[in-house]
């Protein structure tokens, strides 16, 4: 272990521990297709950080993250260094400067999966490759291993091995198997995303962002740099088709698209499809890039008569009828409003729409949304429905909404939710054909410029601001 106290230096230090080890696999393994098959174990570890402090003292308490919770022995694993290094400086600069102790590098005892030393879903069995291989890969090089990735510190269960705390929310294994699985779900490689995240359950909502991102491309005083598509079809500033990517043959799961600027501070919108299944999986895996915040942009059931088609439903709270992280987050678990994402989303609805203050509300209502993970719901006894509703306070139903704030309460990522009542079932209001393609012409674009807008305000703010201490739990890890 290597001593560090200048932040740089010692991420620098990773990305060279990182890239060795992970050569050194790599080598292996184009050794082992070539013919040579080594006479033990491929074996090369991950670098770590490591902080050791003996007082409860700290410089500054404002802040949501950036120091340890108590004396000890502090440690993470850390992977793509060269991916997180903006991240990584700004994390352990805080960490020197709160305890005023140096941070100390070096390669740790956890083994670097085969599989993840080939960035970006490369796939290492399959094809020739698997046909020249005479013995299992187990018995010369590290698999993933699925017990070393697990949400313990996430979901506040891990207990400390040998009394070393984590640093960060997740181990390198864990962030390795979600940036694979990204680049699997959204065809987007990890390094395209950006800090603000936007999901939506509509396919409309990802071709109006399309063509509003190739006009603020357009535009040189935007700020915007480039636009990515599946495939990592890039387009850049100035330029009106991508230079550079490939056109998948088909689009994946879970569509990203980036609309990117200086410093990752652009703005990435992921079609999630339907359903709280998938809301969980992309967010699981979102999570580990540690976004600044998502905002769910959807279509819900109006559950008011006093509500019309085309309202907005700016959600303060979530009854969790979704099921799908009762293991990881009890559903007794409040799911807390965040000030600046709702002042946020409640002032950009005001200037896109042209009300404001008590006019407002002729197209917007506060209140509690219902997830639930039954999309023909309306097909069940009514009465009890409606009852649980009226108890709750509910004033709109959707199947992805209070799954996306959940995971972000969880994962402490700012979250936040505005839908737009695309029908009235309780009230005999369903979409008809034609009904539905008017309505998706005319709202679409002004509930999607709304999200914009609001996650541009966000981005404006203060980091320390948007990061609330209400997200932290009593034994909060340092990283953010």
């Amino acid at each position: 272990m290597e001593s560090f106290t200048d932040a740089k230096e010692a991420v620098k230090r990773l990305v060279e521990i990182f890239e060795a080890n992970t050569a050194f696999i790599r080598k292996g393994f184009h050794d082992l297709i070539e013919g040579n098959e080594p006479d033990g174990r491929i074996r090369a570890c991950y670098p770590q950080v490591q902080i050791v402090t003996e007082s409860h003292f700290r410089l500054d308490s404002r802040l949501a993250y950036g120091f340890v919770s108590g004396p000890g022995t502090h440690s993470t694993t850390i992977t793509r260094p060269d991916l997180f290094r903006a991240y990584l400086e700004t994390q352990i600069s805080l960490l020197i400067r709160n305890h005023q102790v140096p941070v100390m590098v070096g390669t740790s005892d956890t083994p670097i999966p085969l599989h993840f030393a080939f960035y970006d879903g490369t796939h290492v069995e399959g094809g020739a490759a698997a046909a020249k291989i005479a013995r299992p890969l187990a018995d010369m090089f590290d698999l993933p291993d699925l017990t070393v990735m697990d949400d313990s510190i996430a979901n506040g269960t891990y207990e400390a091995a040998g009394g070393v705390m984590p640093l960060a929310s997740f181990t390198a294994p864990r962030v390795d198997y979600s940036l694979h699985r990204l680049q699997h779900y959204t065809a987007t490689a990890a390094e395209h995303f950006q800090n603000y995240v936007l999901f939506t359950n509509y396919q409309f909502y990802i071709d109006e962002f399309c063509r509003m991102s190739r006009e603020l491309l357009a535009d040189p005083d935007s700020g915007y740099e480039a636009f990515v598509e599946p495939g990592n079809l890039m387009t850049l500033s100035g330029e009106t088709s991508p230079s550079s990517g490939v056109e998948p043959a088909k689009l994946p799961q879970m569509p990203a698209y980036h609309l990117k600027r200086k410093g990752h501070a652009g703005i990435t919108m992921v079609n999630i499809g339907v359903g709280p299944s998938n809301a969980k999986t992309i967010t699981d895996h979102i999570a580990v890039l540690r976004p600044y915040a998502w905002l769910m942009l959807g279509h819900c059931a109006g559950l008011r008569n006093s509500q019309t088609l085309g309202d907005y439903v700016l959600a303060h709270g979530y009854v969790r009828d979704d099921n799908v992280l009762n293991q990881d987050l009890p559903v007794w678990v409040p799911i807390p409003p965040l000030a600046e994402v709702q002042i946020a989303l409640e002032n950009a609805v005001a200037e896109v729409t042209g009300y404001d203050g008590y006019e407002l509300k002729r197209v917007m209502r506060t209140g509690t949304v219902a997830s639930i993970d039954n999309r023909n719901w309306e097909l069940w006894d009514q009465r009890g429905l409606v009852q649980r509703f009226s108890q709750s306070r509910a004033i709109a139903l959707d199947m992805e909404s209070a799954t996306i704030a959940a995971n972000g309460f969880r994962f402490r990522v700012p979250y936040g939710t505005l839908l737009c009542v695309s029908d009235k079932p309780l009230h005999g209001e369903l979409k008809l054909p034609g009904m539905a393609t008017d309505f998706y012409k005319r709202q679409v674009a002004q509930h999607l410029e709304i999200g914009i807008r609001a996650l541009e305000k966000l981005r404006d703010m203060p980091r320390d601001r948007l990061h609330s201490r209400k997200l932290r739990s009593f034994s909060e890890t340092a990283f953010q």
